[in-house]
């Protein structure tokens, strides 16, 4: 009990590092492009990606075994990161978050063409009741919908399918392919919009850049730390608190405050999200449990993933 107690401490650690990485975001994105914000982002995160690759005492090529999979991967990774941080640049806090948190529930539905998984009909209700709270947070009809908010469903449902698929391929494809591919292709993306979006940053603003970097990698490891101490199903919830982060640094630095609809939509896609996590964590009923085992939150940075970070750490002992 107590190191479980120890994991769930190390993930809330882990979320509000996260959610103070999500912050930095927006007061750059008040003057950057998100495109140079995640450029610089990756290019700090070269150095740290690199020493895990290092560590992959795994002999073999570069080429996928799933080159299809991993092409889709890839695309998918690259669009969740960009729009991630486009969304957090435009969008109040606790918004983003909120359409964010539907990404467990999109895995599940992913997973049904993907992995062939069996949705019955409790896990099914859970996911409509997350989608009407998906709804109810964008609140078509009474509220503008805009470009920022349509940035953060596709990233969402784009971190889903990237989720899915890493279930399906990631046994047989080696850590370090899981986490060049994708990193290149960012980095290389990013940097052919930068003719278009790059504005001369200040060295502040380049230092909060750099700090992105390490911020996503301190976080990295909490979380990989929490889930060597408590089972998945009681860390995998602990990513909710970043909505009380949100709504903190929201109040304090952008002078956001959230609406009713805003919090009903939300409370309806955590309870959603949570039951579809403990759903998965009783035996038969999922074989795949994909939810349960993605173990890192929807955007990033494009840099290590924590699975992906588990299998190099493994593999190095």
């Amino acid at each position: 009990m107590k190191s479980q107690t120890s994991g769930i401490l190390f993930a809330l650690l882990a979320f509000a590092v996260y959610a103070g990485h999500d912050t930095v975001v927006k007061l750059l994105g008040g003057g950057y492009s998100p495109f140079q914000v995640v450029f610089f982002t990756a290019l700090f995160s070269f150095p740290l990606s690199t020493l895990m690759m290092m560590r992959d005492p795994k002999p073999g090529t570069l080429k996928p075994v799933h080159p299809w999979w991993m092409a889709v991967r890839t695309v998918g990774v690259v669009i969740a990161t960009a729009t991630c941080f486009y969304a957090f640049s435009v969008l109040p806090l606790a918004d983003t978050y909120a359409i964010l948190f539907a990404t467990p529930i999109l895995i599940t539905l992913f997973a049904i063409p993907v992995l062939g998984e069996k949705v019955r009909l409790r896990r099914g209700i859970a996911i409509v009741v997350g989608l009407i709270g998906v709804v109810i947070v964008l609140q078509p009809g009474n509220a503008d919908l805009t470009l920022g908010h349509a940035a953060a469903l596709l990233s969402s449902v784009c971190a889903a399918l990237v989720a899915t698929i890493v279930r399906k391929i990631g046994r047989e494809e080696r850590s370090v392919v899981m986490l060049l591919y994708p990193w290149i292709a960012t980095f290389t993306i990013m940097g052919l919009t930068l003719p278009w979006s790059y504005r001369p940053m200040e060295g502040v603003h380049l230092a909060m850049n750099a700090g992105l970097a390490v911020l996503a990698f301190a976080a990295l490891l909490m979380m990989i730390e929490a889930y060597k101490r408590a089972e998945a199903a009681l860390v995998a919830p602990m990513q909710y608190s970043q909505m009380i982060w949100a709504i903190f640094y929201g109040w304090l630095l952008f002078d956001e405050l959230p609406d009713l609809a805003t919090f009903l939509g939300v409370g309806l896609i955590i309870a959603s999200g949570v039951y579809i996590v403990f759903r998965e964590a009783r035996g038969g009923a999922s074989e795949n449990q994909p939810v349960l085992r993605t173990k890192t939150r929807a955007g990033g940075s494009g840099g290590p993933r924590v699975g992906t970070a588990q299998r190099f750490l493994r593999m190095a002992r």
